[in-house]
C-alpha cells in the first residue's frame, strides 16, 4: 500500500478509536487475522460462552472456525445439520453470552456503529444481554458520519447481502435500495449505538483490509 494512503487510514482509525472511547466503548487496531485471534485470546477467557450473528467478516478471517477449536462454549448457529429451531434457541441463549460476537454495517468516525438487520437476532445482542460485545471490521467500512452509514448500509452492503441470500427484493435486480414493501424484504431493524452505559463492553476490533459487505 502506498505510504501516503496507509498515513490517510492510520489517521482515520486514530480519531475512530480515540472517540469510540468517549462514547465508554474500547476500540483496538490489528493488521491482520494473526493479531486478531492474538487480541481474542486475551479477550475471551477460557470456558466461556460464546455467541455470534449473521457475519461474513467473520468467515473471512477464520474467527468461526478459531471459536470452534478453542475451549469455548460456543453456541454455532453455522453447525451441520442444524434446524431451524436449534438457531431460534441459540439467538435466545445469545442474550445470555459471555461473548457476542459480528461485524457491523457501518462505523463513523465519531465512534457510532449503524446496523440494518431482517429479524434482530444480530443487533438485539449487540444492543442488550451479553457481557461483552466483539465486533471485527474491516477498515473499509469506517466513514465519515451517520448520513454516510446509512448510505453504504441501505446502498452497499444490504442489496448485496440480499443477493447473497438469494432474496427476491428491488435491490437485488438494481443494485440499489428504493425502501421497498417487499415481503422478503431484510432492512426492518435499524439500529444506531452512541455509547454504553457499561465502560468497554462493546470493543471494535478494526482490521487493516477490506472485509465483508
Amino acid at each position: 500500500m502506498d505510504n501516503n494512503v496507509l498515513w490517510y487510514l492510520e489517521k482515520q482509525v486514530e480519531r475512530t478509536i480515540s472517540n469510540l472511547q468517549k462514547r465508554n466503548m474500547e476500540g483496538f487496531f490489528v493488521k491482520d487475522e494473526n493479531e486478531l485471534k492474538e487480541l481474542l485470546i486475551q479477550l475471551i477467557a477460557e470456558n466461556s460462552v460464546v455467541g455470534v450473528g449473521d457475519s461474513m467478516t467473520l468467515f473471512q478471517t477464520g474467527v468461526i472456525d478459531f471459536l470452534r477449536s478453542r475451549d469455548y462454549n460456543f453456541l454455532d448457529k453455522y453447525k451441520e445439520g442444524i434446524t431451524s429451531e436449534d438457531k431460534k434457541k441459540i439467538y435466545i441463549e445469545n442474550f445470555s453470552a459471555d461473548t457476542f460476537m459480528c461485524s457491523t454495517n457501518a462505523l463513523t468516525e465519531e465512534g457510532e456503529l449503524y446496523n440494518i438487520d431482517g429479524n434482530g437476532s444480530r443487533v438485539a445482542p449487540m444492543l442488550y444481554g451479553p457481557k461483552q460485545v466483539i465486533i471485527v471490521t474491516g477498515i473499509n467500512k469506517i466513514v465519515k458520519n451517520i448520513e454516510e452509514a446509512e448510505k453504504r448500509a441501505r446502498n452497499f452492503a444490504a442489496p448485496i447481502d440480499a443477493k447473497r441470500l438469494g432474496k427476491n427484493t428491488p435491490c437485488t435486480k438494481l443494485g440499489y435500495c428504493i425502501d421497498c414493501k417487499s415481503p422478503e424484504r431484510i432492512c426492518n431493524d435499524f439500529t444506531i449505538i452512541r455509547g454504553q452505559f457499561i465502560k468497554g463492553r462493546i470493543k471494535v476490533i478494526i482490521l487493516g483490509k477490506a472485509l465483508g459487505y
